[in-house]
């Protein structure tokens, strides 16, 4: 005698996750994440069984029958899964009946069942259910008859985003202190510590120009003065040196005058704010307020020279040098590769020169749905986390683990394509909202996403299931 339980699981070309847990057996036992995967050859089955709750006398044993079986009354038959109290068990064992049983445990040995199988891929298996039955017997006998039918859960259909080839564009950046003389705007190599800041700007410049596969596109720099008066000759160093900045690399390295872009600010007040704000200084607060006031900077600086002199000269000693700066960006373009094997290499030693794309066809050498598969999806998301289509492949990774709040999050950053708000449609089915779920996977449908439909009748199926 058979207790029937289903669970409905319909089959695409994908890995199907199931994130829900379902309990069978009295709810002794819980089946959960439920992986199917098929190709032109074969479907596998995966899943996990939590039996440690389950009771079972010496005598008895349980049988779970598997079967995949469609609407049109097509019926295969996958490996059954046997477990057997102590009498029960070695009384199998003596009499060689379960040469066949791939899955045949004892009870006491058990807390987690791991089950896998294989059988020939059939077309007609793309729409077929997934069904449990249990036999409880002892010997032969009836123990009892029950036809409680296990309800479905929603099954999601993830699209998973090719991201397209872009150019990779990079930057450098740094801050070099350079000292020049008194009001003067001339480079000096070796005067003070000019040879260890300058060695920092060429450097940086050298990690990208003796790389084959790198392209210097733009240098930028901007120079900045300290804020002591009159800004009118701040304003004159400030300009000279970054001036001098440029052409003493452009000399070193021959480049040509367009590649660069200059800029300047007379005096860093922004610089000076974020260095009070961290101080303990005692006129804190008070220098804040006129360094927020909107009036002419040598007015400002001079009223905070002569209200708070004692905080001014630790000032003038302890930060102002720190604002004379130049900060400094290298920008250049990274080659493209195609080589899947190279691209693996990068990966590991220079991850920085790959682009999404490049990176998603190492992921695309694993099925959908693999722990690879997943961990490089979920890699794509950290490195680039403002990314439209990193973030939707993040949210179906996550999905299909069953973190549906991590999934909410990278939806957030996800945007509105169609492929987006299909995902959003997958999440509010999987959290039994399904009348919101169905607009938006119309939404996505209408605007070409083709497994729409499909998840549609899902949708369908399983909310008329728990009606």
């Amino acid at each position: 005698m058979k207790k029937l339980l289903s669970i409905f699981f319909t089959f695409l070309w994908f890995v199907s996750g199931a994130n829900a847990q379902i309990s069978i057996l009295n709810e002794q036992v819980t089946v959960r994440s439920v992986d199917l995967v098929m190709n032109d050859k074969l479907l596998f089955v995966s899943m996990y069984m939590d039996v440690e709750e389950l009771d079972i006398k010496s005598n008895l044993e349980v049988i779970l029958n598997l079967e995949l079986i469609d609407e049109e009354g097509n019926i295969r038959k996958l490996p059954d899964i046997t477990i057997a109290g102590r009498n029960r068990y070695y009384y199998r064992l003596r009499n060689d009946s379960v040469d066949k049983k791939r899955y045949f445990f004892r009870k006491k040995d058990l807390s987690t069942i791991h089950y896998e199988a294989s059988i020939p891929f059939e077309p007609w298996m793309k729409n077929a259910d997934l069904m449990i039955s249990e036999d409880v017997c002892g010997c032969g006998d009836l123990i009892y008859n029950h036809s409680d039918m296990l309800r479905g859960n929603f099954q999601p259909l993830f699209v998973y985003i090719t991201p397209p080839p872009v150019e990779k564009t990079r930057v450098l950046k740094g801050t070099a202190f350079i000292d020049f003389p008194v009001s003067q705007t001339v480079i000096y190599p070796e005067y003070r510590r000019n040879t260890e800041e300058l060695d920092k700007i060429i450097k940086t410049i050298d990690v990208v120009k003796n790389d084959p596969d790198t392209k210097i596109t733009s240098i930028r720099i901007k120079g900045f003065a300290s804020p002591e008066s009159p800004y009118s000759n701040n304003t004159r160093l400030a300009k000279g040196r970054t001036q001098a900045l440029k052409e003493y690399v452009q000399e070193l390295y021959d480049f040509p005058s367009e590649i660069f872009t200059t800029s300047y600010e007379p005096e860093d007040w922004k610089g000076l704010e974020k260095y009070v704000r961290a101080s303990d200084l005692k006129d804190k607060d008070k220098i804040l307020e006129w360094i927020a006031k909107d009036m002419e900077p040598d007015k400002k600086e001079w009223a905070i020279k002569t209200k708070y002199p004692e905080s001014y000269k630790f000032l003038l000693r302890e930060c102002y040098p720190a604002l004379r700066h130049s900060d400094y960006a290298v920008e250049y373009i990274v080659r493209s590769y195609t080589d899947i094997e190279q691209i693996k290499r990068l990966f590991v030693t220079s991850p920085g020169k790959l682009n999404l794309s490049e990176i998603y066809q190492i992921a695309a050498t694993y099925e959908q749905g693999s722990p690879e598969y997943n961990e490089l999806i979920e890699m794509m998301v950290r490195l680039y986390p403002q990314d439209e289509s990193a973030n939707i492949n993040a949210a179906n990774v996550a999905m299909s683990q069953g973190d549906l709040k991590a999934a909410r999050k990278y939806l957030e950053k996800a945007g509105e394509r169609p492929e987006a708000e299909y995902a959003r449609g997958l999440l509010f089915a999987l959290e039994k909202d399904y009348a919101t779920a169905r607009h938006y996977v119309e939404k996505a449908g209408k605007a070409g996403v083709k497994e729409a439909d499909e998840c549609l009748r899902r949708i369908d199926r399983v909310s008329n299931i728990e009606k």
